[in-house]
């Protein structure tokens, strides 16, 4: 009984882990349930020993891959100063590679339309991993001490390297699309340097006041 159940999580996440590769590389509308199954070696046959729904199967896998995205950040940060931990990630994020594998990559970028035009179920597990995302993104931003403004900054960040990423896969690999890219790390760098230079400008103040 315990194999039964060990080789049944394991074919469950299996599944998952698949359906999540397909997702990011071919959008949540353009795979069946019998597509997703095949992606696993599987037919579909077995699918509802394992999901009530497609919606749920979605669901899970886009969950899955967000998570992969949380901890590559996470390991992308470790060990390196305060001060570059979110530089190094936006420099990962907004890369040749990146947009040249979507398979590998952030759910966002391929999934974010498909799902706004989805049931709540498939909206609830992106909106509840990307809260954790920016939670992610919360604890590596320097020199910003207010939670709200934090959160801010970090929302902002998210969406100008999601945006830039579709630009740059949309207009096809060339000068335009790696022209995005730097614009975007521009522009999601900038969202963090502004405020440390608000901090040092107050700090000037504070000393010219005493």
């Amino acid at each position: 009984m315990r194999y039964v159940e060990d080789h049944r999580r394991q074919t469950h996440s299996r599944i998952v882990e698949n359906a999540s590769y397909g997702l990011r590389q071919k959008g949540a509308k353009g795979l069946s349930v019998v597509d997703l199954m095949k992606l696993a070696g599987l037919t579909h046959g077995g699918f509802y020993n394992h999901f009530e729904s497609r919606a749920a199967l979605v669901g899970e896998a886009i969950a899955f891959a967000m998570d992969q995205m949380t901890e590559r950040w996470k390991k992308l940060a470790s060990g390196k100063p305060n001060g570059e931990r979110f530089e190094a990630l936006i420099a990962d994020y907004l890369s040749p590679r990146h947009r040249d594998n979507p398979k590998q990559g952030c759910a966002l970028p391929t999934l974010a339309v498909d799902v706004a035009r989805s049931g709540p179920s498939e909206q609830q597990a992106l909106a509840s991993r990307l809260e954790m995302m920016i939670d992610v993104l919360v604890e590596l931003l320097p020199g910003e001490s207010q939670p709200r403004q934090a959160r801010q900054v970090a929302a902002g960040a998210i969406a100008t390297m999601v945006g830039s990423i579709v630009l740059s896969r949309a207009v096809g690999v060339g000068k335009l699309s790696d022209c995005i890219l730097d614009a975007g790390r521009r522009t999601a760098g900038g969202r963090i340097r502004k405020p440390q230079r608000r901090a040092m400008k107050v700090t000037r103040r504070e000393k010219t006041q005493k």
